[in-house]
C-alpha cells in the first residue's frame, strides 16, 4: 500500500505468516484475522465473543480492531498492531489457563480419616486382645464357662475360686483364643467402608440428579463447593439476557399514527414494509425488524427489495414492491385511496412502490425527513433504558419509531429473587455500556453493577470480590475469603469462569465458556443456577448426616465388640460384627440414594422482596478504575474503544 492510500499489490497468506504493520483486508462477514486499527474504510464490527456488547460496534479510520471479532457491513484495510500470543484473544487463552492452574484442591476429610482409620483399627484390635489376655491371667472368672475345662490338661492352668466356691480351671490357650475372638470381632465390625461410601455415593447420586434436570456438575469438587456460594456474578449479554436484539417497542409516527385507517391494520402495513426493506441488510437490527415482522404478520416471507443501499453507522433506504401478498385483503384493500401510494391513505396494490429509509436521526437528517413528530420524550426513554432507537420513513414520511433490544430472559427476575431469599448477593459484570448493564439490572433487580469491563478485568472484579471486598456505598474487605460464582457464556468471560470458586456457564455459550466451566446449564434456565445452589446444600447435608452415622456406629459398635460390656451380660459374636459392618455400608448408601428425591427450590415472586438499596455505581463504570498492574488511576471512560487503548498502554493487548 503506498503512502497515498492506493493498494500497489495483493497476495493471500496464512495467519501465521502476519506481521505487525501488515496491511490486511477484511471483507463483510469475515473474522479480523489479528488486533488491528483501520487505515482505510467504514463498517461495523460484532465484538460480543470478547466484549459482550450485543450490538455491533461502528468503526472508522483510525478505531482499534481486535481479533476474532466479525466484521459486517463494509470492506476494512487494517494495520496489525498484535499478532501471536500479543492478540487480545491469546491473552484471554493465557487468563484461563493461570486461573485454573492457580485454584487450591480442596482437602476431602473423608480420604484423610479413611487412610487412618484401618491402622488406628488394627491398633484397638490388638490392645483388644492384649487387654482381654491380662483380664484372663488377672481375673479368669470374667471370661466365663466357655474356657472352663471338665478335666486337667497338659497345659498350664490358673487354678482360681470364685464367690460361690467353685474352682475354675482356665487353659492359656483359652484365656488367647477369647481375647483374639475379641480382636477378631473389633476387626469385624470397625466400617472404614461406611466413611469411604458417605461422599462418593451422594456425589454420584446428585450429578445423576443434577444431569437429568438440566444441570450437568463436573465432579465432586464443585458439587461441594457451591454450598458456600455468597456472590453470584452474572454476565449481562446471552446470560441475564437472550443476546439476540429483539423489537421490544413499535410505535406509529407522523401522518402514519392519524391516519383514519385502524391502528391493527395502520401496523400490519407498516411492518409489511418496513421488514420488507431489512430483509436485504444483515445487520443484527435489520435481522430482528425482519423476526418481528414475520412473528407479527406470521408469514416466512418478505416483500422484494430494490436499489438497496447501506451506509454504516447511518440506515439503510431501497425501494420496495410486492407487499400485498404479505396482507389479509381485508388490511391491503381497507385505505381510503386507490391511485396513489401513500402506505396509509391508499389500497395496498400489486404496483404499489415504497421508497423506504430507515436509520438513525442523522440518516434522517441527511434525507430532509422532519423528526419533529416525534415525541422526544418516547425516544429518550427508550434511550434511556438501553435501547436502541431506529426510525423508519416510506415514501417521505416519517412512519414508525422502533426501539430494538437485547431482552432480559424471562426467568432472570425470579432467580435473582430466589437467589436473595437464599442470602446470595446477585452482581452483573459485563463489559457493554454502563447505561444499558443499568437498564438491565433495574429490570432484574441486581443492585450491584460493574460495567465497560474487559476481560482481564472481570477476572480481577472477581478475585477482589473472594478476597472479601464488601460491596455497597464504603468498600471495605472482610476477614475471611468469600466463595463467588460466576454465571457466563463468551469467550470473554471464561477467564472469570475459571477464576471464580465456581464456574457456571451457559449451554447455548461458547465451548472455551463450557471447558472453563465446572457447571453447565444445560437447558439455558437462569433458575438452573439455584437449583445447582440448593443440590449442592442438598448434597452437604447428606454427607455430612452419612458421616455421622458412619462415625456414631463406630463409635458405639467398636467399644461393644471389644467386650466392654461383657461384664453386664452384653457381648457380640464375629459373624454379628460383619452383619452389622455390611449393614452400616448399606445404611450409608441408602441414605445417599434418598437424593433422588430431592426436588429443586421453587423461584421467589420478585414483588416479596424489599429492594435493599438503590442501584450501586461500581468503580469500573463510574469512577476512577485502577489497571490491573496496579500502578494508575485512568479517569472515567465512556467507550469501550477508549478503554481499549489505555489498557494497551498499561501492557495488554
Amino acid at each position: 500500500m503506498s503512502s497515498t492510500g492506493v493498494i500497489e499489490s495483493e497476495e493471500t497468506i496464512e495467519l501465521p505468516l502476519v506481521q505487525v504493520d501488515d496491511i490486511l483486508k477484511v471483507l463483510p462477514g469475515d473474522r479480523v484475522p489479528v488486533d488491528g486499527k483501520v487505515v482505510s474504510g467504514r463498517s461495523a464490527v460484532d465484538e460480543s465473543m470478547l466484549t459482550g456488547e450485543s450490538l455491533p460496534v461502528p468503526k472508522d479510520v483510525d478505531d482499534v480492531l481486535l481479533g476474532g471479532t466479525l466484521n459486517q457491513t463494509g470492506m476494512l484495510l487494517v494495520k496489525a498492531t498484535h499478532i501471536g500470543a500479543d492478540s487480545t484473544l491469546s491473552q484471554i487463552v493465557k487468563l484461563v489457563e493461570d486461573a485454573q492452574t492457580s485454584k487450591a484442591p480442596i482437602q476431602y476429610y473423608a480420604d484423610y480419616i479413611a487412610s487412618r482409620f484401618v491402622p488406628g483399627i488394627v491398633v484397638l484390635s490388638l490392645l483388644a486382645w492384649i487387654v482381654w489376655v491380662i483380664i484372663g491371667y488377672t481375673d479368669p472368672h470374667v471370661i466365663g464357662d466357655s474356657c472352663v475345662l471338665s478335666s486337667g490338661a497338659p497345659h498350664t492352668t490358673t487354678n482360681t475360686t470364685n464367690s460361690t466356691g467353685k474352682s475354675d480351671d482356665v487353659s492359656a490357650r483359652c484365656i488367647i483364643e477369647n481375647a483374639f475372638l475379641y480382636a477378631v470381632t473389633v476387626l469385624s465390625i470397625a466400617c472404614p467402608c461406611a466413611l469411604g461410601l458417605a461422599t462418593p455415593t451422594a456425589v454420584m447420586v446428585s450429578t445423576g440428579v443434577g444431569a437429568k434436570r438440566g444441570v450437568l456438575i463436573k465432579g465432586g469438587e464443585p458439587l461441594e463447593t457451591t454450598h458456600k456460594v455468597k456472590y453470584v456474578v452474572f454476565d449481562k449479554t446471552g446470560t441475564l439476557t437472550y443476546g439476540k436484539p429483539r423489537v421490544v417497542n413499535f410505535q406509529l409516527a407522523g401522518p402514519a399514527a392519524t391516519s383514519k385507517l385502524g391502528l391493527a391494520d395502520k401496523v400490519k402495513r407498516a411492518l409489511a414494509v418496513i421488514g420488507s426493506a431489512e430483509s436485504g441488510s444483515e445487520h443484527p437490527l435489520g435481522v430482528a425488524i425482519v423476526d418481528h415482522a414475520k412473528e407479527e404478520l406470521t408469514i416466512t416471507s418478505m416483500g422484494q427489495v430494490k436499489n438497496f443501499q447501506a451506509v454504516p453507522g447511518c440506515g439503510m433506504k431501497c425501494t420496495v414492491i410486492d407487499v400485498k401478498r404479505l396482507l389479509s385483503a381485508d388490511t391491503a384493500g381497507s385505505g381510503q385511496g386507490d391511485s396513489s401510494n401513500d402506505l396509509m391513505d391508499a389500497d395496498v396494490t400489486d404496483s404499489s412502490v415504497y421508497d423506504v429509509l430507515i436509520g438513525n436521526r442523522e440518516w434522517m437528517r441527511r434525507n430532509e425527513i422532519s423528526t419533529k413528530t416525534v415525541a422526544s420524550e418516547d425516544m429518550e426513554r427508550f434511550e434511556s433504558q438501553g435501547h436502541t432507537v431506529v426510525l423508519a420513513a416510506i415514501n417521505g414520511r416519517l412512519t414508525a419509531v422502533l426501539a430494538i433490544a437485547d431482552t432480559v430472559r424471562a426467568e432472570a427476575m425470579t432467580a435473582v429473587a430466589t437467589l436473595k431469599s437464599l442470602e446470595i448477593t446477585p452482581v452483573m459484570l459485563t463489559g457493554d455500556n454502563y447505561r444499558t448493564a443499568k437498564a438491565i439490572a433495574g429490570q432484574v433487580g441486581i443492585d450491584n453493577i460493574f460495567a465497560q469491563v474487559l476481560p482481564s478485568h472481570k477476572l480481577q472484579k472477581v478475585k477482589e470480590l473472594q478476597e472479601g471486598l464488601q460491596l455497597g456505598d464504603e468498600e471495605k474487605e472482610t476477614d475471611e475469603n468469600q466463595v463467588v460464582a460466576f454465571v457466563g457464556d463468551g469467550i470473554n468471560d471464561s477467564p472469570a469462569l475459571a477464576q471464580a470458586d465456581v464456574g457456571i456457564a451457559i449451554g447455548s455459550g461458547t465451548n472455551v465458556a463450557l471447558e472453563a466451566a465446572d457447571i453447565v446449564l444445560i437447558k439455558n434456565n437462569l433458575m438452573d443456577v439455584v437449583a445447582a445452589i440448593g443440590l449442592s446444600r442438598a448434597t452437604v447435608r447428606r454427607i455430612r448426616l452419612n458421616f455421622l452415622w458412619a462415625v456414631v456406629y463406630n463409635f458405639i459398635g467398636i467399644p461393644i465388640a471389644a467386650g466392654v460390656l461383657e461384664p453386664a451380660g452384653v457381648s457380640i459374636r464375629p459373624w454379628m460384627a460383619a452383619a452389622a459392618m455390611a449393614m452400616s455400608s448399606v445404611t450409608v448408601v441408602c441414605s445417599s440414594l434418598l437424593l433422588r428425591f430431592w426436588r429443586p427450590p421453587k423461584g421467589i415472586d420478585p414483588s416479596t422482596l424489599p429492594r435493599s438499596r438503590a442501584l450501586t455505581k461500581m468503580p469500573l463504570a463510574s469512577d476512577d478504575v485502577e489497571s490491573s498492574s496496579g500502578k494508575q488511576n485512568v479517569a472515567l471512560l465512556t467507550s469501550y474503544n477508549k478503554l481499549k487503548e489505555v489498557t494497551q498502554s498499561n501492557g495488554f493487548h
